[in-house]
């Protein structure tokens, strides 16, 4: 889950600056936590307090959402989302926004095999996005992060997405100079998966994701939780990410740690 705090970290400034290449700093004091990281380390808490069959994952995804969230509440949260998080009575609302992808990585992180990586994407998605394209967002997502974690090869990786998600059929070369900020599912996660696609590092994987512009934030946080699957994550650039964290963050990120590994 690192991976997916370290793209949306990086790629914070650039979200409402695009920057339409590979060239810039990682971190400068103009980054900063959104959404993106609070509700990957929500969802972390989601999947620690959960019973072992995980049938209450949903139930916890909510509270612990919730819980979490409201101690955060400028951090660049969608209108639907703020009234979800205060109702009283919170419920789904038919959305196919990205932040159904940006969260996910925990899941695939925890589970042992993909079929349960993608039980737990729907359990913790449908709470909120209720839209298929919101769920299939989610799913997609963690399918990419179980495989990379599990040996599966690049090839092997695209492959599985087109054949059950996205038929990816473009590069960042030919996007990079028309894309623009979206905020659906379907218009931000095959650019995010492209993005590690197209990769040689984990760092060149984030540097991908922020060069097509777009929702930059979001769009490295999903990249790069794929991207800490397959490559892992270089010490100096978590040490740096860490350090954006506060108390509460850093502690519920190293207590996941702590029982999946980092």
């Amino acid at each position: 889950m690192i991976g997916a705090i370290i793209g949306d970290i990086v790629g914070s400034r650039f979200e409402w600056n695009n920057h339409r290449n590979k060239k810039f700093e990682l971190f400068t004091d103009e980054c900063f936590f959104t959404d993106d990281s609070v509700m990957t380390v929500a969802i972390a808490k989601a999947v620690l307090t959960a019973k072992k069959d995980r049938s209450n994952l949903g139930e916890k995804a909510v509270f612990w959402m919730r819980d979490i969230g409201r101690n955060y509440q400028n951090c660049g949260y969608g209108g639907n989302f703020m009234r979800w998080m205060f109702s009283d009575v919170p419920k789904p609302y038919n959305s196919y926004g990205n932040g159904a992808a940006m969260r996910v990585s925990p899941c695939a992180f925890a589970a042992e095999t993909i079929e349960d990586a993608i039980d737990m994407s729907k359990k913790v998605t449908e709470v909120t996005h209720g839209h298929a394209e919101g769920i299939k967002g989610a799913e997609a997502t963690t399918a990419a992060i179980f495989l990379a974690r599990n040996g599966a090869s690049i090839e092997e990786i695209g492959q599985y997405i087109k054949s059950h998600y996205y038929d990816i059929d473009f590069t960042l070369e030919k996007i990079r100079d028309e894309y623009k900020f979206n905020e659906t599912c379907q218009m931000t996660v095959p650019q995010a998966i492209e993005a590690f696609l197209e990769s040689d590092s984990f760092e060149d994987s984030i540097r991908n994701a922020v060069s097509i512009g777009g929702d930059s934030d979001t769009l490295a946080a999903i990249t790069g939780s794929i991207a800490e699957g397959f490559y892992g994550v270089p010490e100096r650039i978590r040490l740096n990410a860490e350090s954006y964290l506060d108390e509460r963050l850093f502690g519920i990120l190293k207590e996941f740690e702590s029982v999946y590994g980092r």
